[in-house]
């Protein structure tokens, strides 16, 4: 599994009667794209990790990256830049695990954001098979079959998407696109892609099942390739495109 991801914050603005975007993509470091379960001291993560970067480049007195990213970093955009400051004009983007915190970032924040893509996205994390995907498809009960499906990446995504089954089905896309259907909250415009390759396809798959089933509208992509930056490269365009063409003026 790849743990890459870049986020896009696109909002709309206007310059000599022409329309165009303001790309702004944050370093999410390693902090899963939401607020975490299980916050970690600065110190904490000093001194208990051993990678090949300083800590300062990965170690936050607050790991709370949900609301850096739909609060923060909205909020400074908005006021340095002419932008149309409303959701309306807004959108956010990402791959891989990103893909999962633009679409998550979005749910959670209809308000905020108008259109969320994802390529190659983490987009049904407690997924359990068939695979291929295949319905119906089967979750994950408990929170020890997660950690073993999870593996060796366990250690790194328990404190942020936390040690109990329901604070991993608060992080879950599908669940939360559910909660807006049933409350008839506004549900951002959803594009997805995957590559038909990639060993994350079938989560991209169960979230498409879920939200057809929901008769929630979305656009959704298969095209050969991995998980890898080829890939993103060659498609990258499909959802800038869309994108545009959802927060345009």
């Amino acid at each position: 599994m790849s743990l890459a991801g870049i986020d896009v914050i696109a909002d709309s603005l206007i310059a000599g009667g022409m329309s165009e975007m303001i790309l702004v993509m944050p370093d999410g470091d390693d902090g899963w794209y939401t607020n975490w379960a299980t916050p970690r001291g600065y110190d904490e993560c000093a001194n208990g990790a051993a990678r090949d970067r300083a800590a300062p480049t990965f170690c936050v007195n607050t790991p709370r990256y949900e609301d850096y990213v739909s609060r923060d970093l909205v909020r400074h955009v908005d006021s340095t830049y002419r932008t149309l400051a409303d959701r309306r004009h807004r959108g956010i983007a990402g791959l891989s695990m990103g893909g999962y915190g633009a679409v998550m970032v979005a749910l959670n924040h209809p308000d905020l954001f108008a259109a969320a893509a994802s390529h190659s996205g983490v987009l049904s994390p407690m997924y359990a098979g068939p695979h291929p995907f295949a319905p119906p498809a089967r979750y994950f009960t408990s929170i020890d079959s997660l950690e073993v499906a999870w593996g060796g990446v366990w250690p790194s995504v328990a404190p942020a998407f936390g040690s109990a089954l329901a604070a991993w089905e608060a992080r879950d896309p599908a669940r939360r696109a559910r909660r807006l259907k049933t409350t008839g909250d506004p549900i951002p415009a959803l594009f997805m892609d995957t590559g038909t390759q990639d060993g994350l396809a079938d989560q991209s798959r169960a979230l498409h099942a879920e939200l057809t089933s929901m008769d929630i509208a979305h656009v959704y992509g298969e095209w050969p390739g991995k998980h890898d930056w080829k890939y993103w490269h060659a498609h990258v365009g499909e959802s800038m495109r869309w994108l545009a063409q959802q927060i345009s003026p």
